[in-house]
């Protein structure tokens, strides 16, 4: 049983918040737009860490983190990108490998819009943490965690930092 915390935009802010509400996790899962190093070195000390790099990213970040990170969690097939759409309209870059070779979780950042949808054609479930940052359009900070048990991914909770 993995208990994972999952966040995204925090464009180079980190609310103390994300600390307490991810103690329980045993690895957290950053999809983009970190917004500097110092905020992944304070992550990965915190926990095991796995992200990709989202547009705002430099070099520095992107190339320590990738693009596309595909990986099992257990026996769960995930896939993280910071831009990827979501169930009904993929973006382009990754839509014909979606539908070809399915994931099982499907995660993205980007919209700042945080969403959970169920893609029945292709039997996946799509999470988007919304944004735990301050930079953008969006009025409340959001996070996301989850368990994942064996082939089974459970107890989501959507969290949202107050004080914005």
């Amino acid at each position: 049983m993995t208990k994972v915390g999952l966040l995204s935009d925090t464009h180079g802010y980190l609310d103390k918040a994300v600390f307490k509400h991810f103690a329980k996790c045993d690895e957290i899962w950053h999809a983009g737009d970190f917004g500097s190093v110092e905020l992944i070195e304070r992550l990965r000390d915190f926990k095991p860490f796995r992200g990709v790099y989202g547009n705002i990213d430099g070099r520095d970040i992107r190339v320590s983190y990738p693009e596309d990170l595909r990986f099992f969690c257990e026996e769960v097939d995930v896939w993280m990108t910071h831009i990827g759409g979501y169930p009904g309209k993929y973006t382009p870059r990754i839509r014909d490998e979606i539908y070809e070779n399915p994931p099982k979780l499907f995660i993205t950042g980007h919209s700042h819009i945080l969403k959970v949808m169920y893609d029945r054609k292709i039997d996946c479930l799509h999470l988007n943490p919304g944004a735990a940052g301050k930079q953008g359009w969006h009025k409340v900070q959001t996070l996301m965690r989850f368990t994942i048990d064996s082939k089974i991914i459970r107890d989501l909770e959507v969290i949202e930092i107050k004080g914005y």
